[in-house]
């Protein structure tokens, strides 16, 4: 986990909250592994989080405090590593 992981989850407060968001991270840095782009991140990202919507897991407060995390998460590039372990290669791609 990420130094900038865990200052999002201590905005969290519901348990179930924090576990979406430790999976959703989790997967999209294993996209990010596999040469996904930040866009192709963000509609994965998408599509979770409207299936947790459309399950009502979560109550409206907790769902929409997600979403809000996962949105400054997912636009801030140095949460994410590119395949060779490095931050900028995936941006760098994402520019060409």
């Amino acid at each position: 986990m990420s130094q900038g992981q865990a200052l999002f989850m201590t905005a969290l407060q519901h348990p179930d909250a924090i576990r979406h968001f430790q999976s959703l991270c989790d997967a999209c840095q294993e996209l990010a592994h596999r040469h996904h782009s930040p866009s192709e991140l963000r509609l994965y990202a998408d599509g979770y989080l409207h299936a947790l919507r459309r399950t009502a897991v979560l109550d409206h407060h907790s769902q929409r405090r997600l979403e809000e995390l996962i949105d400054r998460w997912i636009m801030d590039p140095s949460g994410f590593l590119g395949p060779d372990g490095n931050p900028r290669t995936l941006l760098e791609r994402e520019l060409r």
